[in-house]
């Protein structure tokens, strides 16, 4: 007997495609914000000169050239995110989830110094970026595990299988559904 698997939408799927694409398009323009604005060399020198380098002044540009990539990066990550508003793509489902883990981790990643700085130079809206990007990521990680946990697939689909559906010589018994 043949069986065909498929992937159906569920409730709860296109809330988590909004929102995973919502969320991805707030942390971008965060992420972007503390790159360019809130991380430049006086912030960079403040933190070297706060957990006591040597010379933070000859290695800050080097420091804040290498935040800003990783932040390009994180950008990059979290604008690609916003397909999620498009697509069902578990190429995308992965990266999203990937890009929010780590940058979930970004409380105990980032130094202690640089939220010392951060708010010495500019205030309270000196860490707001950071924070929220951080936090958020950190919300809608734990948001996408529960998801997979309780539906066991990706964009909380729910898998249907039919018996004795006739089948193609030589094609797969799963597909995927992709719209909704």
């Amino acid at each position: 007997m043949n069986t065909a698997t498929y992937l159906v939408v569920t409730p709860v799927t296109r809330k988590l495609q909004i929102a995973v694409g919502m969320c991805s398009l707030v942390f971008t323009i965060g992420t972007a914000v503390h790159n360019f604005v809130i991380i430049n060399n006086e912030l960079v020198e403040m933190m070297m000169r706060a957990s006591g380098s040597a010379d933070p002044t000859a290695s800050a540009p080097g420091f804040t050239l290498g935040l800003r990539i990783v932040g390009c990066l994180f950008i990059l990550g979290n604008a690609a995110g916003v397909l999620a508003l498009r697509s069902r793509s578990c190429a995308v489902w992965w990266l999203v989830f990937a890009v929010n883990c780590t940058q979930g981790l970004g409380f105990w990643v980032i130094p202690p110094s640089m939220w010392d700085a951060a708010t010495d130079l500019y205030g309270t809206w000196g860490i707001v970026p950071s924070a929220v990007t951080d936090g958020g990521a950190l919300l809608l990680t734990l948001t996408m595990v529960l998801a997979m946990v309780k539906y066991r697939t990706a964009w909380a689909q729910q898998r249907v299988v039919t018996a004795g559906a006739p089948q193609v010589p030589g094609s797969s018994s799963a597909t995927q559904s992709r719209r909704g």
